[in-house]
């Protein structure tokens, strides 16, 4: 047990590295890179601490070149994802009775080593398979993830600080206990930061958990259980399986023992995953936690007064980063005609000057998308837009897939608010702008809140002061995280909580206290120091 109250260190956001041609750090990486891409990596599951290997291998591609085979994982049976509950309800009470600190210290060297003896290779491992640029895999799998782990170390003891108050003669306390069960995490693709943080968060608060990171991501999230291990976690604590999506699901939601969910992924994998939750409600030994982040519509609103070049930037860098794989990215603009004309100059400046390939090459600003199915989507939506008489794509509409998965910047101006691209989530680089008459302002923000059942991020480009507020106000519900003046990404853990509402999921913002409240269980401790003798109270006489 503790015998001090202890501070931990103060929490500040990981510097990221620029990568300038000719640094020394982007020759570490990218020789990194180039060790890692020519090896053949063998990554098994992780159940109670052991590595687990089966007859079931699956080959690794990368995006970027998708003939050049990278190694393979174990695929694992419904047996291995019992074995994995079995072995985090094993491991439960004794990390449970792990003081705080202790957990803590864990957490707090796994930033560190992060950010120094694994940084290149987490980073690398994030180019090469889920195919993200210098910059990309810097801010992501170093820097939020560093982020996430020493931010919710700070957010744990401000959360455990949080006493009632008592009155004479009683002491009140509480008690922030975890979950009684297990956890399960589903990760994505996307974000190798957000598949290390959904599993970690839970577990620094005393949960123990089972953990299923997208196949599309599992050579970082190898590199991560590599990282646990050396900070010290104790075995079962996390344990990750690579098994068919829908019969885990099925397997984990029936257990009497599962206690919560943490989700970053589709809607329509999210909700019926809530439907097997409710489907299950009898049978379970307390209420589960369900906090999950799916998709979005992600919208740019452009009032007549708004700076034209600094639209542009936020529509080419907000729609265009990470080949537009963000939950958040720019997805669909709404341009008054009085600036379109300067807006779309400066955006085909700019998309000219784009260069297009692999991450190998720091200089390259747009990657592959992540797989045939995203490329087939993106394809899909460009072709139908070329054959409409709604749409016209004004820029890119390339989609080149013999080598690499590569789709050209796409920008598609319709004249039709409700056009498909312009509701529908498409996950990649297909920006969709709809130019309105400029008197139509109040009109257009109707249609910014009304056009999609997603509610995750958005913004406004305004110099008119009363127009920022009045959009801020109309816009209320449209997006969980509003950006003034700015693109729709780059959230910053402990800066802007992230998280939406609506079809875009359950709002309890990652990278803040909110989320981590969602994993303990509150006890309400109440000590009388001289207990009453009578039964009788004053007025009784």
């Amino acid at each position: 047990m503790s015998k001090a109250i202890s501070q931990v260190p103060f929490a500040v956001n990981e510097p990221v590295r620029s990568y300038e041609p000719g640094s020394p750090e982007v020759k570490s990486l990218i020789d990194t890179y180039k060790k890692m891409w020519k090896e053949q990596v063998e990554i098994p599951m992780v159940i109670g601490g052991k590595n687990i290997t089966t007859d079931e291998k699956v080959n690794l591609y990368s995006p970027q070149d998708h003939q050049h085979n990278l190694g393979f994982y174990h695929k694992g049976t419904m047996q291995h994802v019992e074995d994995a509950i079995n072995a985090a309800l094993q491991a439960k009470a004794k990390w449970n009775a792990l003081g705080w600190e202790q957990r803590a210290a864990i957490f707090l060297k796994a930033a560190d080593l992060i950010a120094g003896p694994y940084r290149d290779k987490l980073n690398a491992a994030t180019m090469i398979a889920q195919s993200k640029n210098v910059h990309q895999a810097e801010i992501d799998s170093a820097c939020e993830f560093i982020d996430f782990l020493r931010f919710n170390v700070e957010f744990m003891t401000e959360m455990y600080a949080e006493q009632p108050v008592s009155d004479n003669g009683i002491w009140n306390r509480s008690e922030y206990r975890p979950l009684e069960g297990f956890c399960f995490a589903v990760t994505p693709f996307n974000f190798t930061a957000i598949s290390g943080n959904l599993p970690s968060c839970m577990a620094m608060l005393g949960n123990v958990v089972v953990w299923k990171p997208s196949d599309k991501q599992i050579y970082s999230a190898h590199v991560i259980m590599e990282v646990f291990k050396e900070a010290g976690l104790p075995d079962g604590v996390i344990n990750m399986v690579f098994s068919d999506g829908k019969a885990t699901a099925e397997k984990i939601l029936s257990h009497p023992d599962f206690a919560g969910l943490h989700f970053t992924g589709s809607t329509a994998v999210f909700q019926n995953m809530w439907k097997m939750i409710g489907d299950n409600i009898h049978n379970y030994k307390s209420y589960p936690r369900i906090v999950g982040e799916t998709g979005g519509k992600d919208f740019v609103m452009v009032h007549p007064s708004a700076n034209a070049q600094a639209v542009a930037t936020a529509l080419v860098r907000g729609a265009f980063e990470y080949q537009g794989q963000k939950c958040s990215a720019a997805s669909r603009a709404y341009v008054p005609k009085s600036l379109w004309s300067e807006v779309k100059k400066v955006m085909e400046t700019q998309l000219n000057s784009i260069k297009i390939g692999s991450p190998e090459d720091p200089s390259n600003f747009v990657n592959a998308v992540i797989d045939q199915n995203s490329f087939e989507k993106c394809k899909g939506y460009i072709e139908r837009a070329q054959a409409s008489n709604e749409a016209n794509v004004i820029f890119g509409g390339t989609c080149d897939g013999q080598k690499g998965w590569f789709v050209h910047p796409t920008v598609i101006e319709t004249s039709n608010p409700k056009y498909e691209s312009m509701c529908e989530e498409i996950f990649g680089p297909v920006l969709t702008v709809y130019v309105y008459e400029d008197q139509a302002w109040e009109e257009t923000l109707k249609l910014v809140d009304e056009t999609s059942p997603y509610s995750l991020t958005g913004s406004i480009f305004a110099q008119d002061r009363y127009a920022i507020d009045q959009a801020y106000k109309a816009l209320e519900n449209a997006a969980g995280n509003f950006y003034i003046n700015d693109k729709p990404t780059g959230a910053v853990v402990g800066q802007q909580p992230f998280g939406g509402g609506r079809a875009s999921g359950t709002n309890d913002k990652a990278g803040s206290k909110m989320n981590l409240l969602r994993w303990v269980s509150v006890r309400s401790i109440k000590e009388t120091f001289v207990s009453p003798k009578d039964y009788k109270y004053p007025y009784l006489g």
